[in-house]
């Protein structure tokens, strides 16, 4: 008898150890996937003075390939959530990971505008599919108690990937002769490496039995996830899931939320991250690498933070004050226009740290607010509505700031970041806790 209870024992130690290896294993290809989206966003920087001068790019063209990345985010992450709902988050999961190392590997045999502006578009694409399903996959395997900072490191995974990319194509470019080809075909290696450690990796048991897949769903469930995960799988409601479900009267505020939250968190933060230097310089400050380099540094200070305080200090706390503070900065920074530089800059530093922090929740709130029937569109849906307003904030502010001054400029970003908060204060739901099922039915109640 003693022998059989050991016998059990042991079996229950190594199916637990089993699970703890495989959410290891599920979290590295995910973080790894945010990694490899801001390596390659990234990597471009350093050699976009010699691939222009080489391919003799006219303004339009710089333009169209600038355009290129944000037009496939706004195709690839709503397409790619709708499909990840409909046919499951595995086949999209290798899909999207397979076209980065395809569209990566193109990037040595450029020589063209053309093929690089075709290159960039399924770049773009391949990035919008990823944020589609790996945030819902993310939340659908995570544990409770660790679901908040295992989707708020990814988003420290894309800080990463910027800034060491960044490193990277700096180094080459300085210290080898390999050519820009090779340099931004960096990322292949990435990505096949990802494609590798992706193959047999299993469908979410969550939307096994949204569909009706119920035998799969528990088996995979019992296989993979955590002890106390099973009950909530079989809490799923079976239905099919719609783009139209998104604007229904259950899931409207959910919607609203999570994509004007973004819209408004990104908005500011591109146009001022993007044009760092300029911005700056408008205020007497140093531009140049060190303000850039300076900004981007306390950005991650933020993210990091938030990723430690989230599953315990809670998502809105973190959410609705520091919208209201970034809203107050911006206002300060546009009204006070004799503001000595140094209070300038540490306002931007402010602004900078306290607006990544948030940033990070438009990253978690997605997968936990919206059941998974529709947890992929609703989360590409907002991914869409975050990117256009990033593409607004980065294509206005240079006329903005040309045009009206910096002073007004900053008043709008004020604006844009007082409307946030706004619909946070309204909206933002607590979901610290809370098991997918709870949270997904937080407004319905």
């Amino acid at each position: 008898m003693s022998s059989m209870k050991n016998t059990a024992a042991q079996s229950g130690l190594a199916s637990t150890a089993s699970k703890r290896r495989f959410l290891i294993r599920m979290v590295t290809v995910l973080i790894g996937g945010m990694f490899l989206d801001g390596y390659v966003l990234g990597i471009i920087g350093p050699v976009s003075g010699t691939m222009a001068e080489d391919l003799q790019l006219t303004a339009v063209w710089q333009g169209l390939i600038a355009a290129a990345a944000l037009i496939g985010i706004l195709i690839g992450s709503p397409v790619g959530g709708w499909i990840s709902d409909k046919w499951g988050r595995k086949p999209i999961f290798m899909f999207d990971i397979g076209l980065f190392a395809v569209a990566s590997a193109m990037q040595f045999f450029i020589d063209s505008p053309a093929w690089l502006l075709v290159v960039r578009l399924l770049m773009g694409i391949a990035i919008g599919t990823e944020y589609a399903v790996g945030w819902p996959l993310m939340a659908e395997f995570s544990p409770t108690h660790l679901r908040g900072r295992l989707m708020g490191a990814m988003g420290i995974a894309w800080y990463a990937g910027f800034m060491i990319a960044f490193l990277v194509g700096h180094l080459l470019t300085e210290f080898t002769a390999l050519s820009w080809h090779f340099i931004l075909g960096t990322s292949t290696f990435i990505a096949v490496a990802l494609f590798l450690a992706r193959l047999g990796m299993p469908e979410s048991p969550r939307w096994l039995w949204s569909v009706g897949r119920k035998d799969e769903a528990r088996a995979l469930a019992y296989k993979y996830m955590p002890d106390d995960a099973l009950d909530d799988v079989q809490h799923e409601d079976v239905r099919k899931g719609s783009f139209g479900m998104l604007f229904s009267r259950e899931y409207w505020r959910s919607t609203l939320f999570i994509s004007g939250f973004w819209f408004c968190a990104v908005t500011p933060y591109f146009a001022i991250a993007t044009f760092a230097d300029s911005v700056l310089e408008q205020y007497g400050l140093a531009g140049g690498l060190a303000g850039g380099v300076g900004l981007s540094a306390i950005a991650l200070a933020g993210v990091i933070l938030t990723f430690l305080l989230i599953d315990k200090a809670g998502r809105r706390v973190l959410t609705v004050p520091t919208q209201w503070l970034c809203a107050v900065v911006l206002a300060v920074i546009g009204l006070w226009a004799g503001a000595p530089a140094p209070v300038v800059l540490v306002l931007f530093l402010v602004f900078s740290f306290f607006n990544a922090g948030y940033n990070t929740l438009t990253n978690v709130y997605p997968g936990e607010v919206l059941p998974t029937e529709i947890r992929g569109i609703g989360t590409g849906f907002a991914t869409a509505v975050s990117r256009i307003g990033a593409g607004i904030g980065t294509f206005l502010l240079p006329l903005s700031m040309e045009n009206l001054g910096p002073g007004p400029t900053m008043l709008i970003a004020a604006f844009v970041a007082l409307a946030g908060a706004a619909l946070s204060q309204w909206l933002a739901p607590e979901t610290k806790g809370k098991s997918l099922t709870e949270a997904a039915a937080g407004y319905a109640h």
